[in-house]
């Protein structure tokens, strides 16, 4: 069987299908991780902005490094779950829920 083409998916679903493989395999499980620290560390960054602070002041507010706040905007750090309470709850004062599917 041919391996299919990118430029024959015709959903997103099929691009990552082709492109990572299906969902399970290890490729795709690293694509998804990534993703989803993509979309935290956009969502950061964002409250962050939209509570006109700092890297410098979040960090001062919930007790960490400016370059620790830089590197989660960024993506190029893992971040524990109480970490992030933390920096949403308490330095942004925006609720957080976890939701697991």
């Amino acid at each position: 069987m041919a391996k299919k083409s990118i430029k024959s998916a015709r959903t997103f679903d099929e691009l990552l299908d082709i492109k990572y493989g299906k969902i399970g395999t290890s490729k795709r499980d690293q694509f998804e991780e990534k993703a989803q620290y993509f979309v935290i560390s956009e969502m950061l960054k964002e409250a962050r902005k939209e509570a006109n602070m700092t890297q410098d002041e979040l960090a001062e507010k919930v007790g960490t490094k400016k370059s620790y706040i830089s590197r989660l905007e960024n993506g190029k750090c893992d971040i524990q779950l109480s970490t992030l309470y933390r920096i949403f709850e308490h330095g942004l004062g925006r609720p957080i829920n976890l939701l697991i599917g």
